[in-house]
């Protein structure tokens, strides 16, 4: 929209982008828009799969930390840790992990180009 700042637009949503040189605390840089899209898309693909796997859980909170690398710029690494409130048993919670592996979409644009490395546990 300006020099200190862009705006994204889809459906019925809009989000401020940290576009400005100088930075912004009020927005997502490019780099943490792409932590909070693998984010979104482990939360998105465990809604998805819990019922067809019959997976009891009460919540889930996904944690994500980038290494970016200068020379050539780009995410050299990226861990997660997906917490699952649940009493299901180690391995359901193996297969829930799988799951989100195998399904999901930004999560599997990631993998060739990125060390993605994580762990789901239970809370």
């Amino acid at each position: 929209t300006d020099a200190h700042g862009s705006r994204a637009y889809c459906k019925d949503a809009d989000i401020t982008l940290d576009t400005d040189v100088n930075n912004r605390d009020d927005a997502f840089n490019p780099a943490e828009l792409l932590l909070a899209a693998l984010s979104a898309c482990i939360i998105k693909g465990i809604e998805r799969v819990t019922p067809i796997l019959k997976f009891e859980l009460r919540g889930v909170e996904v944690r994500v930390t980038g290494v970016r690398q200068d020379t050539p710029p780009k995410m050299e690494s990226i861990d997660y840790e997906i917490i699952v409130d649940t009493d299901e048993g180690d391995g359901r919670l193996d297969l829930l992990h799988d799951n989100v592996k195998k399904f999901g979409t930004v999560f599997n644009t990631l993998v060739p180009g990125t060390q993605l490395n994580g762990v789901l546990r239970r809370q």
